[in-house]
């Protein structure tokens, strides 16, 4: 009894079967995905890291454990800090127009720039159509301007702040004014303010024409519908992404990023507390909110999670962190197309949370 009794809580948490495991097993072994890679950040700092599946199909090699993966929308969180950052110095308007930075540029049909905010474009609710629509199949690189040019070729889905619809063009436009308003590129603003300063070392910005993935990583696939052949595509130009979605980094990296920033460790208090400000997005599941550049989700046991969450040709994550600091990332190697399979993978962070 006395040796029960000082037996630390680690050792029972090990007796039991680990929900996180188990559930990455079932999305290669019965939702056939190839890999599964994940980790779960305690309360107290400790990380664990989990993988499934195989790495490389053609080869056969291992899951790299915390390998890095292309991380997409949660690019998003990233171009939102450093626009709310600018906020808290002076330097940008929540509620100043598109058109204080970037005069004579958003225009269309029921399209204004002067009409809308920057609040609204971090909240998604400008109206703006969504450029990710009208890409062609060729890969090549984009230039930002490129991309907001075609979402102005198609009228505006409504008007300014009349509701919420999720948009790309919304965060290349974000980009492009952290640009302006600095005099640097987004991704030495987003290296200089995040990246270097919380410590994120596997976390960047892929320069124009790099196509790589820097670190040990698992090879990320294309389906076009279940069943399909699984096609390589890890070697891309992500510059369609570029503000809305470019980045790579790890999932331990992203939770140390989700967990500075709601520790406050990234932003003042007043800014902080508008990126919490939240509206209905159930784009992003039931009960989901979206804040600026932040999604809250409801947990099984009670409580919200905050995050984002991407979805990019090779890879998905999603995750995120509670209120309470413990936190978690999964990533899986192809982007799911039954959305069954993509609640379980959701499943799995809320078990993972709710542990």
């Amino acid at each position: 009894m006395t040796m029960g009794a000082l037996a630390p809580p680690a050792a029972f948490a090990a007796a039991r079967p680990d929900t996180v495991q188990q559930g990455l097993n079932a999305l290669v072994h019965s939702d056939g995905l190839p890999a599964a890679l994940a980790s779960v950040k305690e309360r107290d700092g400790r990380m664990r890291h989990y993988t499934a599946g195989v790495g490389d199909l053609a080869t056969g090699a291992k899951v790299p454990k915390d390998g890095q993966v292309r991380i997409g929308s949660n690019t998003k969180t990233f171009t939102a800090v450093v626009v709310l950052q600018l906020v808290g110095e002076g330097k940008i308007g929540l509620d100043a127009t598109v058109d204080t930075y970037l005069p004579g540029l958003v225009r269309g049909e029921g399209i204004d720039g002067r009409h809308i905010t920057v609040r609204q474009l971090l909240q998604h609710t400008s109206g703006l159509p969504n450029y990710t629509k009208y890409l062609s199949d060729d890969v090549r690189y984009y230039d930002p301007r490129e991309l907001v040019d075609m979402a102005l070729q198609h009228k505006a889905d409504f008007a300014p702040g009349a509701k919420w619809k999720y948009s790309n063009t919304n965060y290349v436009l974000a980009g492009l004014i952290v640009q302006k308003v600095t005099g640097r590129p987004l991704a030495e603003e987003m290296d200089r303010r995040i990246i270097k300063h919380i410590g994120l070392r596997h976390t960047y910005f892929p320069a124009r024409g790099d196509a790589t993935i820097r670190e040990p990583h698992p090879q990320g696939y294309y389906q076009d519908s279940a069943g399909a052949p699984l096609r390589d595509v890890t070697e891309m130009d992500p510059s369609w992404g570029w503000a809305a979605g470019q980045m790579i980094s790890t999932n331990s990296d992203l939770n140390r990023f989700f967990t500075a920033l709601l520790a406050g460790r990234l932003l003042p208090a007043a800014q902080l507390a508008q990126m919490r400000t939240t509206v209905p997005a159930e784009y992003f599941g039931s009960g989901a909110r979206y804040g600026l550049g932040i999604v809250s989700k409801p947990l099984s046991c009670d409580g919200v999670y905050w995050g984002h969450g991407g979805s990019l040709p090779g890879y998905e994550t999603r995750g995120g962190v509670t209120e309470g600091g413990r936190a978690v990332n999964i990533a899986v190697t192809v982007q799911p197309t039954d959305e069954a399979v993509m609640k379980r993978v959701e499943g799995v962070v809320d078990a993972a949370l709710c542990r």
